[in-house]
């Protein structure tokens, strides 16, 4: 903190308080960007639920495909996962997302399951 040369300069008791003000503000912010980032963890989270049902993946291959998406589209995780959930909610996704999913889930094929009869 700098003090212009005309203003007096905090007296020893309005220091402390004065930290105090700044370790709030610091402590605020630190609490808002933890805030987002458990907000964006579980939009990932349902994306990979998305990824998983369609695909019938493990957990891991489902963030390997999302991370893949975003990393070949150039297009930021998060964002990929929101537009993963609202695939799923309108059926509609954007044509280069659409692509490069069906590109991932096809390196994880799996045989259809088999039909199971009973007697």
């Amino acid at each position: 903190m700098t003090v212009a040369a005309d203003e007096p300069k905090p007296t020893a008791h309005e220091r402390p308080v004065q930290l105090e003000g700044e370790r709030v503000g610091e402590l605020e912010n630190q609490n808002a960007r933890l805030q987002e980032a458990v907000r964006s963890h579980a939009v990932v989270d349902q994306a990979i639920g998305v990824v998983l049902a369609v695909g019938r993946l493990t957990p891991d291959q489902g963030w390997d495909i999302l991370r893949e998406i975003s990393q070949r589209t150039n297009i930021k995780l998060r964002h990929v996962a929101e537009l993963i959930i609202d695939w799923a909610q309108t059926g509609q996704l954007c044509t280069d997302i659409r692509t490069e999913l069906d590109k991932q889930l096809a390196q994880y094929a799996q045989p259809p399951l088999a039909r199971i009869q009973f007697r």
